[in-house]
């Protein structure tokens, strides 16, 4: 079992219920996190909790347990000349206070942009390989 202040080191290979790859750690240097310092998904990390190193497991996270529902309050049309350049459907966009946005759509003299998390609404799915935990706390003397 994990504790906070614990470094873990991870492999992962993440899903959309479909079988698109969101995100991945193969062929890539294994990822590192502290547990307990909100670095991941609440969720997920309460499942990393349960695991030992060498351990191999497949997490299902719910939309609601990962980046939420989409918010249709977070979906905006907004004029083409509030924009600093012309729009591309896929880009993203600084809203005021600097949170990102995608376009979603471009309708005439409108565009579309969604400052939902690109995975909000989604399921994912995580095949996890836990290779080492270390304990950061340090043993009084």
């Amino acid at each position: 079992m994990l504790h906070d202040g614990d470094l873990v080191e991870l492999h992962f290979h993440g899903t959309l219920d479909d079988g698109e790859v969101f995100d991945t750690s193969r062929a890539r240097r294994a990822r590192v996190f502290v547990i307990g310092r909100g670095q991941l998904i609440p969720a997920f990390e309460l499942a990393l909790r349960q695991m030992s190193p060498g351990d191999c497991r497949t997490i299902h996270l719910e939309s609601s347990d990962a980046y939420g529902e989409t918010d249709l309050g977070l979906v905006y049309d907004v004029p083409t000349a509030d924009l600093p350049d012309p729009p591309v459907i896929g880009e993203f966009v600084a809203m005021t206070g600097g949170r990102p946005a995608a376009i979603t759509s471009i309708a005439g003299d409108t565009v579309t942009i969604d400052a939902n998390h690109p995975l909000a609404g989604r399921a994912l799915n995580f095949e996890v390989e836990l290779l080492s935990a270390k304990s950061t706390k340090t043993s009084a003397i």
